[in-house]
C-alpha cells in the first residue's frame, strides 16, 4: 500500500530560525505613531484611570517624553490637546496660542527630526464635545468647516509636519487643503481619518481628552458600525479631495475595513489602535488572564497583516522595547 501523499506546512515552522526566515509580516518602531495629551499648566503627569500607562503631560514635562521617544527610535507623534477653557466654537483649537500649538512649537525646538502629526478637531475645544458647531441641538457642516480650515492653518503655522483631521464633517478634506494652499502649505500633507466609525471603543480616549459629548452622540457624521461599502464611499471622496494617508478608526473590529481600503487605493493606510482596544487588553493582561506581551504583539501584526502601513497606537513604546528584547 502506497503511503498517503500530503504536504508538510510543518517543515516551515520546525525551528525559531526557519519562523523567523518566513516570517511574512514584520513590525518596526517607525511603523508605529504615539499620541500625546498635552494639557494645560506646570508638572503635570495625570495618569488617565481608563488608560494605565497613559498620561495627560504638560509642556514642561514633554522634553523628557520626547528624549524617551527617539531613543527607542519612535519618529513620529500625535498631539491631542486638554485645555484649561472650552468654549461653544471651540477657540482654542486654532488659536496660535493654544495648547497643541504651542506643543509643536516645543517638539520642533527640542527634537526637530520628530515628525508631529497634528489632530484637527473642535471636541477637545468646545464645551459641547461635539466636533463642529451646535445649533438648536443640530452638528451644522458648513460653519464647522470654516473653524477647521483655522484650526489646520494654526497648526501648520506653529510647525506640524502633517494634518490629521478627524472630525468627520463632508467636505473637511477639501476645505483644509485648500486653505492650507492659500496660506503656503502646499507641502503639508493630510492624513485624513476618511473612515471613522461611531464607535463604542473611543470611551477611555474621552476621558484623556476630556471630550465627550455633553449630549446625544455623534452618529450623525461618524460612520454606523454595520456598514462596509459606506468605508469604500468616504475613502474615495478624501482621495479626490486630496488626501494623502487614510486612517481607518479602530482597528481590531474593522479588520475587513483596512483591508478593503488597502485593496482599493493606492495610498499610505493608517491605522488607529484606539483606547478602549488598549484598555481590554490592559485588564485583561491586569487580572492576569492574557499574556500582555504577545497579546499586544499578535494584534499589532494582525493590524498590519490586514493591510495598514502605519499604526496610531498607546502600545508603541511598550511594543518597540519588546521587539527590541526579541531581536
Amino acid at each position: 500500500m502506497e503511503p498517503i501523499q500530503f504536504k508538510r506546512h510543518r517543515r516551515l515552522r520546525r525551528s525559531p530560525g526557519i519562523r523567523s526566515m518566513v516570517r511574512e509580516t514584520h513590525l518596526h518602531p517607525e511603523d508605529f505613531i504615539y499620541p500625546l495629551f498635552i494639557a494645560e499648566g506646570e508638572n503635570k503627569r495625570n495618569e488617565v484611570s481608563s488608560m494605565p500607562g497613559v498620561d495627560q503631560i504638560s509642556l514642561d514635562l514633554l522634553k523628557d517624553e520626547l528624549d524617551e521617544l527617539v531613543s527607542l527610535g519612535i519618529q513620529s507623534v500625535i498631539l491631542f490637546g486638554v485645555p484649561d477653557e472650552k468654549d461653544d466654537c471651540g477657540t482654542g483649537a486654532y488659536d496660535d496660542q493654544g495648547i497643541v500649538q504651542k506643543a509643536t512649537r516645543v517638539i520642533k525646538e527640542h527634537a526637530p527630526e520628530m515628525l508631529v502629526v497634528a489632530d484637527t478637531c473642535l471636541c477637545e475645544y468646545t464645551d459641547h464635545g461635539h466636533c463642529g458647531i451646535v445649533e438648536n441641538g443640530m452638528i451644522l457642516n458648513d460653519p464647522s468647516l470654516e473653524l477647521l480650515v483655522q484650526t489646520a492653518v494654526s497648526q501648520a503655522k506653529a510647525g506640524a509636519d502633517m494634518i490629521a483631521p478627524s472630525n468627520m464633517m463632508d467636505g473637511f478634506v477639501v476645505a483644509i487643503r485648500k486653505g492650507l494652499d492659500e496660506n503656503g502649505f502646499q507641502d503639508i500633507p493630510i492624513m485624513s481619518y476618511a473612515v471613522k466609525y461611531s464607535s463604542a471603543f473611543y470611551g477611555p480616549f474621552r476621558d484623556a481628552a476630556n471630550s465627550a459629548p455633553q449630549f446625544g452622540d455623534r452618529k450623525t457624521y461618524q460612520m454606523d458600525p454595520a456598514n462596509r461599502l459606506e468605508a469604500l464611499r468616504e475613502a474615495e471622496s478624501d482621495i479626490e479631495e486630496g488626501a494623502d494617508f487614510l486612517i481607518v478608526k479602530p482597528a481590531l473590529s474593522y479588520l475587513d475595513i483596512i483591508r478593503d481600503v488597502r485593496n482599493n487605493f493606492n495610498v499610505p493606510v493608517v491605522a488607529y489602535n484606539v483606547s478602549g482596544e488598549y484598555s481590554l487588553i490592559k485588564a485583561a493582561a491586569h487580572n492576569g488572564w492574557i499574556d500582555e506581551r504577545a497579546t499586544v504583539l499578535e494584534m499589532l501584526t494582525s493590524i498590519k497583516r490586514a493591510g495598514a502601513d502605519i499604526i496610531i497606537t498607546y502600545f508603541a513604546k511598550d511594543a518597540v522595547k519588546w521587539l527590541q528584547e526579541d531581536r
